[in-house]
């Protein structure tokens, strides 16, 4: 028999009075995965992250972390997960070192081996030659290493990672994916982290794409974007509106119009720019061609654009 998953969601739905912030979601996530909520705000995945996290009881439904359910069974569930919080969850006045320590006896280590444990770690980050410098005295990018290696001082086999690269610069955001791509190929770890970030999402092995409290699409990056077929091709007009029914009569494609442009997805959009402007000159003020990108494939499933959510839940 194959193993379970190390990750299984079905059906949790959760609300918040009138609102529906979690509609039956499920999906099964393997190990070594590197997977991506992605959503706007409003869209669920905070809701979904807390539940995770055990922070949160569920409504309906249910979640297991290794075997163990979320509710049911809280304690063996947070020795299997190391969590990194939005908001820094370290002590600011701490070293790096001493931070690690602290939070190693939170979960029983102690002695020489906590230390060890704690030094090897922080080397691996590439923190060793700061591991004794206050936390106030690094960059966010150093805070969010120090988190990572807090978190997995205990060996989680799950690492939960909510939004973890807000605030931090390209550069670092960067850094941070190779961090966790290290841990799924050296130890096998798996994370699952919530993002709003489009280019962020794309770098992960698996996305679930939420909006609504409902889980709209799951699958690898590459598949999801495949879906689209073609090209997107973005047209400037003088009259966008006028412009928009004419092209869908002329060409028999579907016209959307967004951010003031209008949108349409077309096979080899290269060779159908100039019957763009043949059919129409003077009206078309540019063009532009590009890849799908996962904006496009959200704006194809729900109908309007990922920044258009409502305030996280």
């Amino acid at each position: 028999m194959p193993d379970p998953p190390l990750v299984q969601v079905h059906a949790l739905t959760h609300r918040f009075g009138d609102v529906l912030a979690l509609d039956s979601v499920s999906f099964n996530l393997p190990e070594a995965a590197v997977f991506a909520l992605l959503g706007p705000n409003g869209s669920g995945k905070t809701t979904l992250f807390r539940i995770l996290t055990t922070l949160l009881t569920p409504d309906s439904g249910k979640a297991l972390i290794a075997g163990a359910d979320v509710v049911a069974e809280r304690a063996a569930v947070l020795g299997s997960i190391g969590v990194v919080f939005q908001k820094p969850a370290l002590d600011a006045r701490l070293t790096a070192f001493e931070n690690l320590i602290h939070h190693g006896q939170l979960y029983g280590l102690r002695g020489g081996a906590l230390r060890e444990r704690a030094s090897q770690l922080l080397d691996r980050f590439g923190l060793v030659e700061r591991m004794h410098d206050r936390v106030e005295r690094l960059s966010g990018g150093m805070q969010r290493r120090v988190e990572l290696a807090k978190c997995l001082l205990h060996q989680p086999r799950v690492l939960l990672l909510d939004e973890p690269s807000t605030g931090l610069d390209p550069g670092a955001r960067l850094t941070l994916m190779e961090h966790l791509y290290e841990l799924r190929e050296r130890d096998g770890v798996t994370s699952l982290l919530t993002t709003h970030l489009m280019e962020e999402a794309e770098k992960c092995t698996q996305v679930a794409i939420l909006d609504a409290g409902r889980l709209i699409a799951l699958d690898t990056p590459a598949a999801l974007k495949a879906a689209i077929g073609g090209d997107i091709v973005s047209i400037d007009a003088a009259d966008p509106q006028a412009l928009a029914s004419r092209l869908q009569e002329r060409f028999g494609t579907k016209v959307e119009w967004n951010d003031g442009r209008l949108r349409l997805e077309r096979s080899r959009g290269h060779e159908f720019v100039p019957q763009l402007i043949e059919a129409f000159p003077g009206e078309i003020n540019g063009v532009s061609i590009a890849k799908p990108n996962l904006e496009d494939v959200f704006l194809r499933l729900t109908g309007h654009r990922f920044a258009d959510g409502t305030r996280d839940r």
